[in-house]
């Protein structure tokens, strides 16, 4: 592994290459991004070692570390132009329109439909860190299709970020992450707003805040310009969830309503349970 040229140099994309520059530092990273600030940030903070617009045709791996409707252009054109040996792999938080699109490439072949299941609230160049990947899930989708010798090289520096793979069909990822990730900072965002909606009578209202509302609204200063994007791109499994969470906010509110604090009791009680799946995790 020679060389590593990275798309999209915020959070994720620098994060993989602060990681993978201490356990690989014989890798030469180069990048580039479309906001200049970011791409001279990502230079002096030692992400990348040379701003790029376009990879080297011997680069051994192209990452697309970009908002998810910029994802299905920069793949094509970058099917298009690189060498035989080059492997490109997205971090994308949507996959069902991306492996479509390019399904009838004739480099598809080429390509690894990934994503890693890390983040924070924060976004750019300096938010990224060099343990935010470690541990963490990565998932694979459409395995079969990308060539064996070039997946080996996405495998090589994956294993050496000690990330675990979980391989799912692109159609199953779009639908669960459209409930466990995206309907969460759908949520926080609608939470703030609320609150700050509040605030135009209440200027003390913050005063009021705790911890719980701290970490239920974190979320909530995520960047627009990376989450805007995924609401297009996964709109039909969003709505889906949308849907299911607004009619049990609706039933729950009834509940109130109607002065029924038994099956909101036993309602909280239930959904309790939910203690004993992400303490296994």
């Amino acid at each position: 592994m020679k060389k590593i040229h990275v798309v999209g140099l915020g959070l994720l994309g620098g994060s993989f290459a602060l990681a993978l520059k201490k356990i690989m530092p014989q890798i030469k990273f180069t990048g580039y991004d479309t906001n200049s600030q970011n791409q001279a940030d990502a230079l002096s903070l030692g992400i990348i070692d040379e701003a790029k617009t376009e990879a080297d045709l011997d680069t051994d791996i192209i990452v697309l570390a970009t908002p998810a409707d910029t994802l299905p252009s920069l793949l094509t054109k970058a099917l298009d132009k690189i060498g035989s040996q080059t492997l490109v792999m997205d971090f994308g938080s949507t996959k069902s329109n991306l492996c479509s699109v390019v399904s009838m490439h004739p480099k598809r072949a080429h390509y690894l439909a990934g994503h890693p299941i890390a983040g924070t609230e924060y976004s750019g160049p300096k938010a990224a860190k060099a343990d935010l990947l470690d541990r963490k899930v990565f998932i694979v989708c459409e395995m079969e299709k990308t060539d064996l010798h070039l997946k080996s090289k996405a495998y090589e520096v994956l294993e050496a970020l000690n990330m675990k793979l979980r391989f799912m069909d692109p159609e199953e990822h779009d639908s669960q992450l459209a409930f466990v990730s995206h309907l969460s900072h759908i949520s926080s965002f609608m939470l703030g707003k609320t609150v700050l909606d509040k605030m135009e009578d209440d200027k003390n209202i913050f005063d009021m805040a705790g911890s719980g509302f701290a970490s239920t609204v974190r979320l909530a200063k995520s960047s627009p310009a990376m989450w805007a994007p995924i609401m297009k791109e996964n709109k039909k499994n969003i709505l889906e969830a949308l849907s299911m969470y607004i009619v049990n906010l609706s039933k729950f509110r009834d509940r109130i309503l109607e002065d029924d604090y038994e099956g909101v009791f036993r309602e909280m009680e239930k959904i309790n349970k939910i203690r004993d799946i992400l303490d296994l995790e």
